[in-house]
């Protein structure tokens, strides 16, 4: 862009004419008069504020000298923020940087703050009087080594600024997945408690048999026990199901398309509440195994919302331990369960697009020792990204086996794949193909810092049109 010719006056004068003028400026008040001779004419500006002196891509590069007024020197940078990198006053100079650089173009862009007086000088003049007078050329010099210095605590400060910003980013990112689960889990278990009191109240009009009661009193036992069963790879949990829907069916239990999941869930079969067949007729027993249900699934809420609160907990501790530098106490991830935990804080997306989720479990995984948190968040961010990429009623597979001696985790969706244009960008920060407002860039970014920072593994994908894969793979710890 070149100056404002409109608003600024340029006037034509000789360097001696400016002797008087230039004594108060440092840079010249040791300066001899014989060493303005080589400069011939120069530019004298009278730009009034708000006047564009030069900006970023000019090529066309002058060495400038404030004699009054005020102007404002700022650095586009590439994320779309600006460094301001000083004020310059009456007495300044500036302009030298990509003129000893041998720069083609400057990148900062300066405007008068308020109406001010400069004069310049072009490439060629400013190289004579630096090579004719050693005073000004110590003097150009050192501003350039105080100037670049500055820049670069400026730039420190900024990729501090940025890291912190990421750093909140990423945390409100992880932080919006559990606090929605806890948030409908409390809901449900709402729902589930009005659901075990309406059933409770037409059992104490039922007159129970002792038998009766032993058998509720039982099953409510192992309800309240409630310890996770091993996890079960897809095809085996849809057994399991199909079974416990058709036991419940032959039995005539009312709900039983939704009974057989959350039974099945915590490991149950139809002969672990035979009892239950045997003791109630007919028109109770479906009341009681929906009175079953109801606890079993308010169990399974309750477990939700302390998984939910104990991520929230552990992102709270991991930032603190980032800013800290502290230690956290070694111990051993299971895979499986690390991986279970966090399907059930994203359960609700899936169901948003009735997805599938196929398990291929490997049998002989690894437990990992870490002292940090930080699986559960590549879990989620992998999983998030795979569950916007597919399509309605598409299928996740989530494939986990051992090779080369490390514990490999793939996560995969039928999406339409990343293009070969964004593949190299695929865990820059903040970059993100999702529309404004939908993705912040960061996910593949804190998953790929975790797995290589972290555990010291890698993270890779292999994509095309109805298959994108992640792969994770992480060392064995002995």
């Amino acid at each position: 862009m070149e100056v404002k010719q409109t608003t600024a006056t340029i006037k034509l004068v000789t360097a001696r004419e400016l002797l008087p003028q230039l004594e108060s400026i440092p840079l010249f008040q040791n300066i001899k008069e014989q060493d303005f001779d080589c400069l011939g004419e120069v530019e004298v500006l009278n730009a009034p504020a708000g006047t564009v002196l030069f900006s970023p891509g000019e090529t066309k590069l002058y060495f400038w000298v404030a004699m009054e007024g005020e102007i404002r020197a700022t650095k586009p940078e590439t994320d779309g923020g600006c460094t301001l990198l000083g004020t310059l006053k009456a007495g300044d100079t500036f302009g030298e940087v990509p003129l000893l650089t041998g720069a083609s173009s400057t990148p900062v862009y300066a405007e008068t703050v308020v109406d001010s007086k400069l004069f310049r000088i072009d490439r060629d003049s400013f190289w004579r009087l630096m090579s004719t007078c050693p005073v000004v050329r110590a003097g150009v010099l050192a501003n350039m080594g105080h100037r670049l210095e500055a820049y670069q605590l400026l730039t420190l400060h900024r990729e501090k600024l940025i890291s912190l910003g990421t750093l909140a980013a990423g945390l409100m990112h992880e932080l919006n997945n559990p606090g929605a689960a806890a948030r409908r889990a409390a809901a449900q278990l709402r729902d589930n408690l009005v659901r075990l009191q309406e059933i409770s109240l037409r059992f104490t009009e039922a007159n129970l048999t002792l038998e009766q009661k032993r058998c509720m009193a039982d099953l409510q036992a192992e309800a309240l026990k409630f310890q996770k069963p091993q996890p079960m790879s897809s095809l085996e949990q849809a057994d399991a199901e199909e079974a416990m829907l058709e036991w419940l069916e032959s039995s005539g239990i009312e709900n039983a398309w939704k009974l057989a999941p959350t039974l099945v869930a915590v490991g149950w079969r139809s002969e672990d509440i035979e009892c239950a067949k045997q003791a109630f007729p007919p028109g109770i027993l479906s009341d009681a195994l929906n009175w079953l249900e109801a606890l079993v699934s308010s169990m399974q809420l309750v477990g939700t919302i302390e998984e939910s609160i104990t991520r929230v907990t552990d992102l709270v501790v991991a930032v603190k331990k980032y800013a800290y530098d502290d230690k956290n106490r070694e111990r051993e991830i299971d895979i499986h369960d690390s991986i279970q935990s966090t399907l059930t804080i994203l359960a609700h997306k899936f169901r948003q697009k009735e997805l599938s989720i196929r398990k291929i479990f490997g049998s002989d995984m690894p437990k990992i020792k870490t002292t940090g948190t930080g699986l559960s968040q590549v879990w989620t961010n992998l999983l998030d990204n795979a569950i916007d990429a597919s399509p309605e009623k598409g299928e996740i597979t989530i494939h986990t086996w051992v090779e080369d001696g490390k514990a490999r985790i793939g996560i995969a969706d039928e999406g339409s794949g990343v293009a070969p244009e964004h593949r190299e960008h695929i865990f820059e920060p903040f970059f993100t193909t999702k529309p404004v407002g939908v993705g912040t860039g960061l996910g593949l970014d804190i998953a790929h810092r975790i797995v290589v920072g972290q555990f010291g593994g890698e993270i890779t994908f292999t994509s095309k049109p109805g298959k994108t894969e992640f792969v994770v793979a992480i060392p064995e710890t002995k």
